[in-house]
């Protein structure tokens, strides 16, 4: 059975909000609804506030890809003098990564980097 595309997006977010806290980032905010963006809002001190889009799909759509809704996001990051990040997430079968994840099979992330798509400096 595959999961659902509610499923596969808390995949993703599970794993970018994990890779974030690594990193230092603390949360002001967290939207984990499937296709509401930014999914995250964080902060470090000394850096400015930062947006972070997550779009997570599985094979064969492209997780690299950045959705058109990013020009709403960065209208909004200028008006608050914030930056935006985009993490494309895909998650595939472990074994085949042509085919879908299925639950109860082992499945792989794929994540090159974050995207910066905008930084507070281009305001």
């Amino acid at each position: 059975m595959e999961f659902s595309k509610e499923e596969i997006h808390y995949i993703g977010m599970n794993f970018i909000g994990e890779k974030l806290q690594k990193m230092g980032y603390e949360f002001l905010g967290v939207n984990s609804k499937l296709k509401k963006h930014p999914q995250f809002v964080i902060f470090k001190k000394g850096e400015p506030i930062t947006f972070v889009m997550v779009k997570t799909v599985s094979f064969p759509k492209d997780f690299q890809a950045v959705p058109e809704v990013s020009k709403k996001v960065i209208a909004h990051a200028k008006k608050q003098d914030s930056s935006v990040w985009f993490a494309g997430v895909g998650v595939n079968d472990a074994e085949d990564n042509t085919k879908p994840p299925m639950k109860g099979r082992p499945y792989q992330i794929l994540f090159t980097d974050f995207k910066i798509l905008h930084t507070h400096e281009n305001n």
